[in-house]
């Protein structure tokens, strides 16, 4: 169960790791066979459901995000959570606002995540 002090501390993490460009130090956070919905995925991997499953589909593609932006940085505006989830609301990419939506197993790694945008829209 997460507590306000977990849920701020994944979330910092969270962060830190997607600032740093090391995905390897990202991909801790999630199980092996997690599932990831953004429309980014549309777009970068030509995957019209929007969804990957496994870390080795989703590393592809955050290996390709990173190369198309590779200035990507993240700013923590909120953190959100409940039982077994949160939401991590920062400053994204291209100017937009961001909530992630993570869920997590027992062993307190991410099993599902789903990103979600304001004005969503690729150049």
């Amino acid at each position: 169960m997460l507590t306000k002090a977990t849920a701020h501390q994944f979330a910092h993490e969270w962060i830190a790791a997607w600032n740093s460009h090391d995905l390897n130090r990202v991909l801790e956070h999630y199980t092996d066979d997690f599932e990831m919905s953004t429309p980014f995925i549309t777009k970068i991997m030509n995957e019209p459901s929007g969804t990957l499953y496994g870390k080795e589909a989703v590393k592809t593609y955050w290996q390709q995000a990173l190369q198309k932006i590779p200035d990507l940085h993240f700013e923590l505006i909120e953190v959100l959570y409940s039982i077994d989830s949160l939401c991590i609301y920062y400053k994204s990419v291209l100017e937009l606002r961001a909530v992630e939506w993570l869920l997590f197993d027992r062993n307190g790694k991410v099993r599902k995540a789903i990103a979600h945008y304001n004005n969503f829209e690729l150049p």
